[in-house]
């Protein structure tokens, strides 16, 4: 798989909580943190968010929001209406006046990602990514909004399955498309570059294999200098300290996940002994791999 493959395949994506969200009048409501990834796909009308930080910011019918950590929000009929404090549920909420037609419809609601690697979605994607209608429409993420959209304005057979599925469709297509417009440094801005592309396919392809920068600056075919900085530049860090933190990634999702030895797991992420994988570890981590591994179990269980 190549390294976005790979990520995706770490975090297990799907969703948590999808639910409309309607409202009709002067309305407004306002929402605490919480650290699951939070959308919204406006259907109808239009409303104001206001992100604690950010001015408000209106959005019609189509536009798509996605926030990979939620921050303190509201959302309003209006940008300056005094908005009551809600806590979120996972059923159907209309605000405002409760008789007569909606209008304002939207999907709303939360990812859920395996949150022992949930750090990596954070090194992805931009605090807050705002997909007007106007934009979405000329590309992939457009068709899945509208498809999404499609969906909610009917009761066919099969609709939640569906939703579910285009809604975790719509996450990994978000992350394939914000590279381009990124500003920050991160895996999506490093794979547009073709050089670095190869290198990190071949980093995660083979993470046991001892990579050094001089052999990294060769599979680019730049030198060792250029490519340092490049990827660097790139990535906010240099390659032997992102084939760590990925080798640590790996290790974790082994250490909650499998049964495996630690000498297996060890052997899996490029130490050569389950001595040498716990030193790094705890350095990291500040805790052994197995302390780590029996408070992600106990976590899952709860």
């Amino acid at each position: 798989m190549d390294p976005l493959s790979d990520v995706i395949a770490l975090l297990r994506p799907g969703t948590a909580v999808s639910k409309p969200i309607a409202g009709r009048g002067r309305w407004g409501v306002q929402y605490a943190a919480h650290s699951a990834p939070g959308f919204t796909i406006i259907l109808k009308g239009e409303c104001w968010i206001t992100l604690e930080g950010r001015a408000p910011a209106k959005f019609e019918k189509g536009d798509f929001l996605l926030l990979p950590s939620t921050p303190p929000f509201s959302l309003a009929s209006e940008p300056t209406i005094n908005c009551e404090h809600r806590d979120p549920v996972a059923v159907a909420v209309r605000h405002g006046d409760q008789e007569g037609e909606p209008d304002f419809i939207s999907l709303g609601g939360t990812f859920r990602i395996e949150q022992v690697n949930a750090p990596l979605l954070l090194t992805l994607l931009p605090s807050f990514i705002h997909v007007p209608a106007s934009q979405g429409r000329a590309g992939r993420l457009g068709k899945v909004i509208e498809l999404i959209t499609e969906e909610c304005e009917h009761e066919d057979p099969g609709r939640e399955v569906i939703l579910q599925r285009l809604l975790e469709i719509l996450l990994v297509e978000t992350l394939r498309s914000r590279g381009v417009d990124r500003e920050t440094a991160g895996l999506l801005s490093a794979m547009r570059d073709p050089l670095l592309a190869r290198v990190l396919r071949m980093m995660h392809e083979d993470i046991r294999m001892n990579w050094t920068v001089a052999g990294l600056a060769q599979l680019s075919g730049l030198s060792r200098s250029a490519f340092a900085a490049r990827f660097g530049d790139a990535l906010g860090c240099g390659p032997i300290e992102y084939l760590a933190r990925w080798r640590m990634a790996v290790a974790k999702d082994a250490l909650i996940r499998t049964a495996k030895t630690l000498d297996t797991i060890a052997a899996e992420v490029g130490y050569e002994s389950a001595s040498a994988f716990s030193t790094a570890f705890r350095k990291r981590h500040g805790c052994s791999p197995g302390k780590f591994a029996r408070a992600g179990n106990q976590s899952a269980a709860a």
